[in-house]
């Protein structure tokens, strides 16, 4: 991906530097825009399909969290409000920062762009939420209703029970399949990466590579607020010794952020929150849930990279919009976890229900490793504060080194 933007910047510089025309430049840019069209299309394809099947399945499994009872509601409880802040940081700052005006991106340059976004009243908003046939929901890519079934769907399997596990069975096995497509999605999203950022810098010049700057920039100005306002939470809960947290988890977080996988510092951070003193019953249960539920970091980039997306090509969205979006990635975000780009998958969604320029996500697909890193750290330290909240509002003392596993 790196290789791809790299080459895809020589190659618009020099066109950019070589073809001085500006309608010719135009004209090699709507012939690379081919690839990106190709690809948006694949994107798009596999969206409805991918958050039906995900979403049921993690709601379905929900019956785990009512078993456990007391602990499965508090841990909801503070992954709800944690999304609450994490799609807020991400809103705020990134309209604060706007690292995507001044690019005035164009629809001659765009591979298939609608050109408003939508508009919609609050009765409109209300009745559009309720499909009148779930096909035509999924042929249309209409996410919100999509996802209301997905709902309906998976709080009937949890209510009906055992009854329902072979159905489980086959979503889930749907779902694998989706996500399989997704992996093959993916390893093209180099070519996409290619054709459009030479497409984009053979029009645009240099000036596209400072607003990349100033996106980066930004993404992480607003990452350092998150972590500031995880490790308040901690300190709230245990004092001084959020510190010592910070300290403990150091190493699963540098982990992540060198991986670009939260998930391949999981079995080290299970094992470091134990060793502060988090009992091991709740460990256990807060940190697979928060994997699928909790991904701080990941939440807020996907409203700081919709918001920039429309700045990019000079659309305001209103309050009223803006409000709908949060609500949309606030349910959106939770069946995604194990999606291979995650954030990526649910970018798009978004994108296609207020019918902004798809092709966007070629702007932060293509930086999206450098910002990956990032968000898979602060993913790592959500959950380790999520893990000491709920075992502190447990009650528990956390002593550090005091053997946990007698406490199932």
């Amino acid at each position: 991906m790196l290789a791809a933007l790299a080459l895809g910047i020589v190659t618009g510089l020099a066109l950019h530097d070589f073809v001085p025309d500006p309608a010719t430049q135009a004209a090699v840019a709507a012939y690379l825009s081919i690839v990106t069209e190709i690809f948006l299309r694949l994107i798009k394809m596999i969206i409805a399909p991918l958050i039906f099947t995900t979403l049921v399945a993690g709601i379905a499994h929900m019956s785990d969290a009512s078993a456990i009872g007391r602990i499965g509601a508090k841990t909801l409880i503070w992954f709800l409000g944690a999304s609450v802040v994490s799609l807020g940081v991400g809103l705020v700052l990134v309209q604060l920062l706007k690292p995507g005006v001044g690019l005035e991106l164009h629809a001659a340059i765009q591979a298939a762009v609608p050109g408003e976004t939508a508009t919609l009243s609050l009765r409109d908003f209300v009745t559009h939420l309720v499909p009148t046939s779930i096909f035509d929901a999924m042929a249309q890519n209409e996410i919100l209703q999509i996802v209301v079934f997905s709902v309906l769907t998976g709080t009937a399997m949890v209510a009906l029970g055992k009854r329902t596990a072979a159905l489980l069975e086959i979503i889930e096995q749907i779902a694998a399949i989706m996500l399989k497509i997704t992996g093959y999605v993916i390893a093209c999203a180099p070519f996409a990466v290619f054709a459009a950022i030479a497409a984009t810098v053979a029009v645009q010049g240099t000036r596209v590579l400072l607003v990349y700057a100033k996106f980066i920039g930004g993404f992480y100005i607003a990452l350092l607020v998150l972590w500031a306002m995880l490790i308040g939470a901690a300190t709230l809960a245990i004092g001084r010794r959020s510190i010592e947290l910070m300290r403990i988890i150091r190493e699963p977080a540098l982990l992540a952020l060198s991986t670009s996988s939260s998930a391949a510092a999981y079995p080290l951070l299970l094992e470091r929150l134990s060793a502060f003193g988090v009992p091991l019953r709740i460990v256990s249960f807060v940190l697979p849930l928060g994997y699928s539920f909790n991904l701080d970091g990941s939440m807020m980039y996907c409203t700081f990279a919709v918001l920039f997306i429309a700045q990019a090509y000079g659309i305001e969205l209103s309050l009223a919009q803006q409000g709908t979006m949060f609500l949309i990635l606030l349910v959106t975000s939770k069946g995604l976890a194990g999606v291979p780009r995650a954030a990526f998958v649910v970018i798009a969604s978004t994108l296609t229900y207020f019918k902004l320029p798809e092709a966007g996500l070629l702007l932060v697909l293509a930086v999206d490793h450098l910002l990956d890193m990032g968000r898979s750290a602060a993913n790592v330290i959500g959950n380790s504060v999520a893990a000491v909240v709920v075992a502190r509002w447990e009650g528990n003392a956390l002593i550090q080194g005091e053997s946990a596993a007698a406490e199932f």
